[in-house]
């Protein structure tokens, strides 16, 4: 036998997984809540392609950023074009807006997404290669007031989720660009004789983007930063009346902060107020989202000057947070009933049946291969099913069927035509899984 046919079964690249059922029933959960709290609120959703020209990213995300120098996967078309898959959503969201001329919508235009993203990063604990966020973005008008909203939002969802007690909201301003230069300036005079203390990243960050040193991990760093000058004290009168403002709403949302002189973001296309989600326990190293203004992204990238804020969240990092606090999802996955059946003309006469079962609401799997009704009845014990329906050459005979309770071990013969409306009965309608199509919301 040769080598290659002795290979093991195939894995799963690093960095990525598969999403079994199981797991589904989290996602599932996560995004009606994400639907319904965002149509309250009047964000309609949008759906960006998968990958976007790597200009879209290098221009927003900025070129000094980690994710475009370290984490992007990036490959070329047949035409030799680069293209890029999706680290992020908010730039794909602004590219749509300026291509498809939303600045003529009712403004604020606001839109959500709830979408899978790529980034080639050290695989670890709630951070993978292949991710899911859900986000929102307002665009077209600049309003402490919104940034409000989009806070209290995001603290509604995961309070829909059952998880926001585990999560301290963190704000700052890095007020507008002209603060932020006055700022970079004064964090490099700091840092002018201690650069020996930083790694290479940092000395990058340094170089490039010296407000992203603030957001660095390396302990060394993290201790310097302590000292280092405040933004805040950098800050023109009119972003720090905007600070309060932020600050009066959330108040009046009671919604409790912590100030954070520190915190930056991690994308280059943020101004004004950040802020984030970060862990009670393990701070910002397991944030589970964060967002904040962009005012100049949209003029960055080729249209006119506009205003914008918005946030993300990783959908992963709240899954495993949401089994941690043991949090039950309501599903609609798991089986009412099983039709077994002895014989061809049984099983002919089960299909119809079934049809009219799955019709009227009633989850049902039936009609499965030729083994022996012993056999079925054990198939549907590993299913969990709380009824059984049996039909053997006597019930097809007499137009009769079986109505078996798998819990108790009772059964009753019913007419077959109704057997439907017993089924009905037993499971109760409120517990029935139906829709009308035109009343069904994706």
């Amino acid at each position: 036998m040769s080598e290659e046919i002795q290979k093991p079964p195939y894995q799963t690249v690093k960095g990525v997984h598969d999403i079994l059922p199981k797991d589904h029933e989290y996602y599932t959960f996560i995004k009606k809540v994400v639907r319904h709290r965002c149509r309250q609120a009047g964000f309609r959703r949008i759906t960006t392609p998968v990958f976007e020209f790597t200009d879209v990213f290098k221009r927003s995300v900025g070129d000094s950023s980690d994710i475009v120098n370290k984490e992007m996967y990036t490959f070329e078309d047949k035409k030799g074009r680069s293209l890029t898959l999706k680290p992020e959503g908010t730039a794909g969201v602004v590219r749509s807006y300026i291509q498809h001329g939303m600045s003529n919508w009712p403004q604020p235009v606001e839109l959500y997404y709830i979408e899978p993203f790529f980034r080639y990063d050290k695989p670890q604990k709630g951070r993978y290669r292949q991710f899911h966020q859900f986000g929102y973005e307002i665009i077209g008008e600049s309003d402490p007031a919104l940034d409000a909203q989009i806070i209290y939002l995001s603290n509604k969802i995961l309070e829909d989720l059952g998880i926001d007690q585990l999560f301290t909201l963190q704000i700052n301003t890095i007020g507008s660009a002209e603060d932020r230069e006055r700022y970079a300036a004064a964090i490099k005079d700091y840092y002018y004789d201690k650069e020996r203390y930083l790694d290479e990243d940092d000395k990058r960050r340094l170089e490039n983007n010296p407000l992203r040193i603030l957001d660095s991990k390396n302990e060394d760093t993290m201790i310097l930063n302590q000292s280092a000058p405040k933004l805040i004290d950098y800050l023109s009168e009119e972003s720090k009346q905007y600070y309060q403002e932020l600050k009066e709403c959330l108040e009046e949302l009671d919604i409790e902060y912590q100030e954070n002189s520190l915190l930056v973001r991690g994308l280059d296309y943020y101004s004004m107020t950040v802020f984030e989600f970060w862990d009670k326990t393990e701070g910002a190293q397991n944030a589970i989202g964060g967002g904040g203004r962009y005012d100049g992204l949209i003029e960055l990238m080729g249209g006119q000057p506009t205003p914008a804020c918005g946030f993300a969240a990783g959908m992963e990092r709240i899954i495993a947070h949401m089994k941690r606090e043991k949090v039950r999802v309501p599903q609609k996955d798991d089986l009412h009933v099983f039709v077994a059946q002895l014989g061809v003309e049984a099983k002919k006469k089960c299909l119809p049946l079934i049809v009219e079962l799955r019709d009227k609401g009633i989850r049902t799997m039936g009609a499965l291969g030729k083994g022996a009704i012993k056999t079925q009845l054990k198939l549907a014990d590993k299913f969990k099913v709380p009824y059984t329906v049996l039909i053997g050459l006597t019930e097809v005979r007499e137009g009769t069927a079986i109505i078996r309770d798998m819990k108790v071990g009772t059964q009753k013969t019913v007419p077959f035509d109704e057997v439907a409306e017993n089924i009905m009965e037993l499971i109760g309608e409120e517990n029935l899984d139906t829709y009308s199509p035109g009343e069904l919301v994706y």
